[in-house]
């Protein structure tokens, strides 16, 4: 796993998961604590995250949140927002540009 960028933006690729957990949210912790306004999270460059990777992700939301700041996911692999609308973490996270249509269960 990588991330580059600064305060304003975040490009993170390779895996996001159990072995690259702490150094990702410390990473993303620096980023949102030191910055104002969105943050972007530029996943474009990711391959894939797990159950601990997402919640990294969750943990840089809720800190975000409280900073008064919003976590916005970029380029979110179609694989990733599947996994987003099965948890019902779409409705919660902040996607640029939303869901591909084909990720929204039909009511």
């Amino acid at each position: 796993m990588h991330i580059r960028g600064d305060h304003a933006e975040l490009v993170v690729g390779g895996r996001l998961d159990v072995r690259s957990a702490a150094d990702a949210r410390t990473a993303l912790h620096s980023a949102v604590d030191g910055g104002h306004g969105d943050l972007v999270l530029d996943l474009t460059a990711l391959d894939s995250w797990d159950a601990t990777g997402l919640g990294v992700i969750m943990g840089a939301h809720r800190r975000a949140g409280r900073c008064g700041r919003r976590l916005v996911l970029r380029g979110v692999p179609p694989q990733m927002q599947r996994l987003l609308v099965a948890t019902r973490l779409h409705r919660i996270l902040a996607v640029e540009g939303g869901l591909a249509a084909e990720t929204v269960p039909r009511v």
